[in-house]
């Protein structure tokens, strides 16, 4: 009898045999909508199920403020974004961060920080209990230090967790509060429903870690534990996120943190090759992603993403894997490279 994506994506993470290989799908906007044109399909449902794609359902609550009251140009962090354009596609990039001129303590406890009753999560219940449990849900997120760069400033926020400790304190303590009190309610109006959460922390760059070890475990580590702690005493699975080349975190954030899904593996970085993640953590985590987007889905052909899809299926036979690409598919990747990945996994990756 073949599985819901639910049944597949949970058999996965918790160690039963799923009937094969679960899939997900990331991609940019401007791709997306690109797919959904040439292939006929009006929503993301229509899409995965063309492609037997089993992504979660994405929850969360609605914003009753969308601007902070300070600043209508700004998000509820006070953070202003500006559109920038590369070519085919855009982003949006930090324009202006509420908290880049702050010098001392008192200042950051002064900012006038968004509060979980900013937020209506009686659109969780709802979601939860129209929802047919065909597909895993996932919401709730944690990822201070992204924001906290956002409000400070990249090279700022850097310089703040070796230079002004105090107020890297201060603003994650802050952040941290929010995020523990908004995921709770998060979690209480899923009703045992929600599957999935996203804790997350980009560590590595495309050559090394961005932080020391010793500065991870000071300032990230022990809340990133407190916030998985609490998903997990609600039933609900811990997805962490980190580009790059990590590996120097990973026994932390398994071993610590205790993290059940690992994303995205970007196997061409220094440390994250997967025959060794295998060997080391295989037995501990799923692997999430893994198909390369950078190289092998923009820029390969067909034959080598069938290729790298054939070896991931054997790379983590003896793992856990849900294949997806390791970021956001962008629009120069050929709609032909993306179909046959998943046209090459449901081939491989059956059981």
């Amino acid at each position: 009898m073949t599985a819901t994506p639910r049944e597949r994506v949970l058999a996965l993470i918790e160690g039963r045999q799923p009937d094969r290989v679960p899939t997900d799908y990331w991609a940019t906007p401007e791709f997306d909508a690109r797919l959904k044109a040439e292939l006929n399909c009006p929503d993301n449902e229509a899409l995965w199920r063309k492609l037997h794609i089993d992504a979660p359902l994405r929850l969360a609550p609605r914003a009753i403020h969308t601007h902070h009251p300070d600043d209508p140009q700004a998000d509820m962090w006070g953070v202003r974004h500006r559109s920038i354009r590369y070519g085919t596609g855009s982003y949006e990039e930090v324009a202006v961060g509420p908290l880049a001129h702050v010098t001392n303590v008192q200042q950051v406890h002064a900012f006038r920080w968004p509060s979980p009753d900013d937020l209506d999560y009686t659109a969780i219940t709802r979601a939860v209990r129209e929802h047919d449990d065909y597909r895993p849900i996932r919401a709730g997120i944690y990822e201070p230090f992204l924001i906290y760069c956002a409000m400070r400033g990249m090279e700022q926020a850097y310089e703040d967790l070796l230079l002004n400790t105090d107020i890297a304190d201060a603003i994650l303590g802050h952040l941290f509060d929010f995020h523990f009190e908004f995921n709770r309610r998060i979690y209480e109006a899923g009703e045992g429903r929600i599957d999935l959460t996203y804790v997350a922390e980009d560590l590595g760059s495309q050559t090394g870690p961005l932080i020391g070890l010793d500065t991870y475990r000071r300032f990230l580590r022990d809340n990133q534990k407190k916030m998985a702690d609490l998903a997990r005493s609600f039933g609900v699975h811990v997805f962490y996120h980190t580009d790059g080349a990590a590996h120097l975190f990973l026994k932390d954030l398994v071993d610590e943190v205790g993290i059940e899904v690992l994303n995205p593996i970007q196997w061409r970085c220094a440390g994250m090759d997967r025959e060794s993640l295998v060997r080391e953590f295989g037995g501990h985590i799923a692997f999430h992603g893994a198909m390369d987007n950078q190289q092998t889905l923009a820029f390969g052909t067909v034959d080598d993403v069938v290729a790298e899809v054939t070896d991931n299926a054997r790379i983590f036979a003896d793992a856990r894997w849900i294949c997806a690409p390791c970021h956001n598919i962008q629009p120069v990747s050929p709609t032909a490279n993306i179909l046959a990945m998943y046209e090459a996994i449901h081939a491989v990756g059956g059981h």
